[in-house]
């Protein structure tokens, strides 16, 4: 089939949402007009004509509503049955209701807004393959029914968060996304090159410093949402390119965050999903606070039966790390172990919610000591379905051992930790200028989303993964708009 001729209108103005086009018609009898005459636009989703009448899918992002064409009224009928699936129009007509009882616009006037060159729905080959829905996500959005409600609901969680720390005094900011060094997390950082510095610095992996230095200088409720860059790995909870939301609060500590976590995750459930009770993955998941507390001492030993901690000493936890399966290196301190301990036995199995608590501090570089626990820090992190949800600490405010635990770093980094930290000056000054107690918290929230939208894989609810480069010489094209009509 050639082309239809395009004269394609500036503006189509005056639409209303389809799914909008029943209210207050209700009651109308089949065969019967309204008198109310509407304009909507959106995309053609099916077709199907009948001799001299033609009926019609049209779909925009509120929902679909049927369109009614009779050759005897509707402008260009014949050019109307030869649209192709896909295709985007607006329409002009009555509100009816068919002689079968289907309320419809029916057609008096349209215009074509755009051609759809390539088809959708399931005749378009592969457009269930998950590599092609996330990287023709523009596709996907119409062929797969509830994708845009994913991401519908992404937005409401995200609105929610900065409405829930609005309305608790926080104050949201922007940071430096370009960092002249790396800091405020364990990550390989992706690095470029600033031409006009001759330099080169680094995509942000936290927020975490410019956040707390922000707090030195008075802002005593902060909070920022913003993407972080980690060059790491791809996976079904990992991606390259994530959004966190980082919380800091004067005079505060980490029991403090605890309390705001759940009313934040139990709040934005409430907001996008009506209930702080979920199924998760065809499991029951309850988000309602308070959440269980536990130290990661004794998740370990009721998960292995083993007693794990830092008071048994090194080489007993790496003997006991062996029984258990879990490989460690030789240059790896009692922290690292019980930690890789941990990861490999305990967390998965943490449906929760609950608020894994006092961390070894040489996996924490920039939390506050436990008040009470020698060796320990005073961080948690909120797991739920086994996943790590955030991290949160008691923030370390003192700039001397601040400067002793990232020289520890920067001697873990030279000797080829290349997620170690660095010394950063400017944040060890900025220390010196005095940070009251403060508590600070990061949520991921892809993961978050992910929980509220019964997703498997982060991937489902980031509009535009990581992927692999397209290797188009292997790939089959699209079918042809003749093959969809």
């Amino acid at each position: 089939m050639s082309p239809l001729p395009i004269d394609v209108p500036y503006r189509f103005p005056g639409t209303v949402p389809a799914s909008s086009v029943g209210v207050g018609h209700e009651l109308l009898e089949p065969g019967a007009g309204s008198g109310h005459v509407v304009c909507v636009a959106g995309r053609l989703m099916l077709t199907r004509p009948q001799g001299k009448v033609a009926f019609a899918e049209l779909r925009d992002w509120s929902g679909s509503v049927q369109l009614f064409a009779v050759a005897s009224s509707t402008d260009r009928f014949e050019e109307l049955t030869r649209l192709s699936l896909g295709d985007w129009v607006g329409v002009t007509g009555e509100v009816v209701r068919t002689r079968r009882g289907e309320l419809s616009v029916q057609v008096a006037t349209w215009s074509l807004l755009a051609q759809a060159r390539h088809g959708f729905g399931d005749k378009w080959r592969g457009v269930h393959d998950p590599d092609l829905r996330y990287r023709q996500r523009e596709v996907d959005l119409w062929a797969n029914d509830g994708v845009r409600e994913t991401f519908l609901l992404r937005s409401r969680a995200v609105a929610s968060v900065r409405r829930l720390l609005d309305e608790r005094g926080f104050v949201e900011v922007e940071t430096p996304v370009l960092h002249p060094i790396p800091g405020g997390a364990l990550a390989k950082p992706f690095v470029t090159h600033y031409n006009a510095l001759h330099a080169d610095f680094y995509l942000r992996i936290a927020t975490e410093l410019h956040l707390k230095r922000l707090v030195i200088g008075g802002f005593e409720r902060v909070y920022e949402i913003g993407r972080i860059f980690r060059n790491e790995g791809l996976s079904p909870r990992h991606n390259p390119e994530f959004t966190s939301v980082e919380i800091y609060q004067a005079y505060a500590d980490y029991t403090d965050m605890m309390d705001l976590t759940e009313q934040l995750v139990a709040g934005v459930a409430l907001a996008t999903r009506g209930t702080t009770r979920l199924v998760y993955q065809d499991r029951e998941l309850d988000l309602t606070p308070p959440w269980r507390r536990a130290t990661m001492a004794e998740l370990i030993e009721e998960t292995t039966g083993r007693a794990v901690n830092l008071d048994v000493g090194r080489d007993e936890l790496a003997r006991v790390a062996g029984d258990l399966g879990v490989t460690v290196s030789p240059s790896e301190g009692s922290g690292k172990i019980m930690l890789e301990i941990y990861e490999k036995t305990t967390e998965p199995g943490l449906w929760g919610p609950v608020m894994v608590m006092d961390y070894p501090r040489d996996v924490s570089p920039l939390a506050r000591d436990h008040r009470t626990k020698a060796g320990y820090v005073e961080r948690f992190e909120p797991v739920v379905a086994g996943r790590e949800l955030g991290n949160a600490f008691t923030e370390l405010a003192d700039p001397d051992e601040q400067r002793r635990r990232l020289e520890a770093q920067a001697l873990e980094r030279a000797a080829g930790d290349d997620e170690a930290m660095v010394v950063d000056e400017e944040f060890l000054r900025a220390l010196e200028h005095g940070m009251p107690p403060t508590g600070g918290l990061g949520i991921g929230v892809d993961r978050l989303v992910m929980l509220l939208a019964d997703a498997a894989s982060i991937r489902e609810v980031l509009l535009f993964p990581a992927l692999r480069p397209e290797q188009r010489e292997d790939r089959e094209e699209p079918a042809s708009p003749d093959e969809d009509g």
